[in-house]
């Protein structure tokens, strides 16, 4: 019976985890924002490019170093396989922001603070692999604080119970699951501040 617990708890944390992953979670924002926002074609023309330029090379990246053995997993739970995998997000991210600031004539706020995310993870991982999924999913509520202050509670919810996960799947320890908390807060502070400056 404890067995069956355990396993049901094993395999339950396995859906959150997967599901809340920080590209999923990125992209649920997006479409949200987009709805809240934009008109349809607005909404195509902002995620058009971000869909071509971060998401898909991403997914094509991290699927394409599983099969050849370079990356354990599509987690990247390894520390030191970690390494390429922000290089690359970076240079994703990078080119998109240089594709926007051309086409539209302004810096992405979201984009530039994911990069900056993104920079104290690299930073982290040095020294402690901090959990990416906590920090993104973190950071993603305070995107959801900036529209809707509801939804923001829900998905600092989200990520507490993602956080959790990530230690009863054994990816990252109690440490490692506040790190990148920790990272995540501070940046996110940022973001909020200059959110609410540039809005004024």
């Amino acid at each position: 019976m404890e067995e069956n617990k355990s396993s049901l708890l094993h395999k339950t944390s396995k859906v959150i985890s997967d599901f809340f992953n920080p590209l999923v979670s990125l992209i649920i924002f997006f479409v949200y924002m987009s709805i809240r926002e934009y008109t349809a074609k607005e909404s195509f023309l902002y995620f058009l490019p971000v869909l071509l330029m971060i998401i898909i090379p991403v997914v094509v990246w991290l699927v394409w170093n599983v099969k050849t053995g370079r990356y354990t997993n599509m987690d990247v739970s390894n520390r030191v396989q970690r390494k390429t995998l922000y290089i690359f997000i970076a240079a994703c991210v990078i080119t998109y922001l240089v594709f926007n600031y051309i086409k539209n004539g302004y810096i992405d706020l979201v984009m530039l603070f994911i990069l900056i995310l993104l920079f104290s993870l690299q930073v982290s991982n040095f020294f402690i692999k901090s959990s990416m999924h906590t920090s993104f999913n973190i950071f993603v509520a305070a995107l959801f604080f900036t529209l809707d202050w509801k939804m923001g509670l829900i998905w600092l919810g989200i990520a507490i119970l993602v956080g959790v996960t990530r230690v009863i799947l054994k990816r990252h320890t109690v440490k490692e699951v506040f790190m990148g908390a920790g990272i995540a807060f501070v940046v996110s502070f940022i973001y909020l501040y200059c959110n609410i400056q540039f809005q004024h």
